[in-house]
């Protein structure tokens, strides 16, 4: 049976700077705050080099400015890296012209930090959706090859419940581009999030580990998505954002690592160019069909 290789991948940013926090905390105040995401973000580094595992990091322009050597170290540990913007703004709140400034300053400040090229891009909080559609154009122009921003789930701030789940080809008028969606897996018809985030910290090990299988028996890749303020069970904690969205940051912060940790035991993962390359050397199997779930995709990512 295929040892099916699945990406694991990391959204470097800071703990003040998520979507859900920041009407309270202006971009303008950011320097203020107490930084917390290279020693969070070396926590994962050292996991991943005892297990012997590479990964995709997206990461934050604003980050990389201020902390090239943190972009050095994951490059030198043999990581891919990418492009997760620079001032984590959600993308269909931006007009094009703005999308592709924040684009090419946070390939800018990557690639300056870490001597590369930068060809993979995620949106801030999977901001790529229906009404947003015109940014995989403007990704192809300035050079992104492979994008993670669609998620095919219902979502009160992202999500595109109609979109294909497994690893595909978007035509856009500049040129195509691989996408590669965060995991939902499919379950009696349902799609069940399963890629990440406050999904990850949510779900018992048991049925993480029993959706990631299904979703490897129907011959996909999973895409794992963590980010490393959710290895940190000590940060501060901010009076920002709803109730709902203090819920979705802090819940089972404490269970981050360990459960990352068996992860990686028990499932053969990569970087997304690795899981790619992987899946592209398997005969294809059909799409399942399937319908939308609200209940399951509404709570939390």
């Amino acid at each position: 049976m295929h040892d099916i290789v699945n990406a694991l991948t990391v959204d470097v940013e800071d703990y003040f700077q998520v979507s859900g926090f920041e009407r309270q905390i202006p971009r303008s105040s950011w320097d203020s705050y107490q930084s917390r995401v290279v020693a969070n973000t070396q926590r994962l580094l050292e996991l991943l080099a005892a297990r012997q595992v590479r990964a995709t990091f997206f990461v934050l322009g604003w980050v990389a400015d201020r902390y090239p050597r943190l972009v050095q170290e994951i490059h030198a540990a043999g990581h891919e890296v990418g492009s997760h913007s620079y001032w984590h703004r959600l993308v269909y709140e931006l007009s094009p012209e703005e999308f592709r400034r924040d684009l090419r300053q946070s390939k800018a400040a990557i690639e300056d930090a870490a001597g590369i090229e930068v060809t993979m891009y995620r949106a801030p909080s999977f901001s790529i959706t229906a009404k947003s559609l015109w940014a995989l154009e403007i990704l192809v122009e300035e050079g992104m090859t492979a994008d993670s921003s669609i998620f095919p789930i219902r979502h009160d701030r992202y999500g595109m419940p109609g979109a294909r789940t497994d690893i595909h080809e978007l035509a856009t008028p500049a040129g195509k581009l691989c996408e590669f969606p965060p995991t939902v897996a499919c379950v009696a018809g349902l799609h069940v999030p399963a890629g990440g985030g406050g999904y990850f910290r949510l779900y018992p090990w048991l049925l993480m580990r029993r959706l990631l299988e299904l979703v490897n028996a129907q011959g996909r890749p999973a895409m794992i998505y963590i980010h490393p303020w959710e290895v940190d069970p000590d940060q501060p904690r901010l009076q920002a954002g709803s109730m709902l969205g203090r819920l979705r940051h802090y819940l089972n912060l404490t269970t981050t690592l360990p459960k990352l940790e068996r992860l990686i035991d028990a499932f053969r993962f990569g970087t997304m160019s690795a899981a790619v390359e992987d899946r592209m050397a398997v005969p294809s199997l059909p799409q399942p069909a399937i319908a939308e779930s609200a209940m399951m995709s509404e709570s939390l990512a």
